[in-house]
């Protein structure tokens, strides 16, 4: 177990522009440069060019492909609130699949970036319309949400989301 760190400058500044800082950052605080490392990352990523939706889409396939207990709650409500996902929607990513066809494809490749440890064939994203410039970004994404799941599982991080 990792225990959150409570008092911090960075998480201070962090909770000027956040409603509330999550536990998972207040765990990544006990390193420096692994929580700026993270946030860094995140801002870049929020600039490209997936939708919201198809992020968080794929945080929810990724979270549940490595049993993050955590990050699954956290997409669960960041994908209904701020994504506006559905409930079957969500339901969908997590088992690694969407109603939408060009959605689908994203999340299969990221699923099969996760399970297959790197190994995994683009071309039926890039069939689906996503572009290189997005499959790069996919892959981005897929290695934060690893960081994430990973961190949040060593650290036994204390679930402050509602449910998934």
């Amino acid at each position: 177990m990792i225990k959150p760190v409570q008092n911090d400058p960075r998480l201070d500044d962090l909770a000027k522009r956040l409603p509330r800082v999550p536990n998972m950052l207040r765990v990544m605080a006990n390193s420096p440069a692994v929580l700026d490392g993270y946030l860094g990352l995140a801002r870049s990523l929020k600039k490209g060019r997936l939708p919201a939706a198809t992020s968080e889409r794929i945080a929810l396939t990724i979270g549940a492909a490595n049993g993050c207990d955590y990050c699954v709650a956290a997409h669960t409500y960041s994908g209904s609130t701020a994504a506006g996902l559905s409930e079957d929607e969500i339901e969908a990513a997590k088992a690694g699949t969407s109603a939408d066809p060009r959605e689908a494809a994203a999340v299969a490749f990221a699923r099969a970036l996760t399970e297959s440890r790197g190994n995994a064939d683009p071309s039926a994203a890039r069939e689906a319309g996503w572009s290189d410039e997005q499959i790069l970004e996919i892959i981005a994404l897929v290695a934060l949400q690893t960081l994430t799941n990973y961190t949040n599982k060593v650290a036994e991080t204390e679930n402050d989301w509602p449910p998934a």
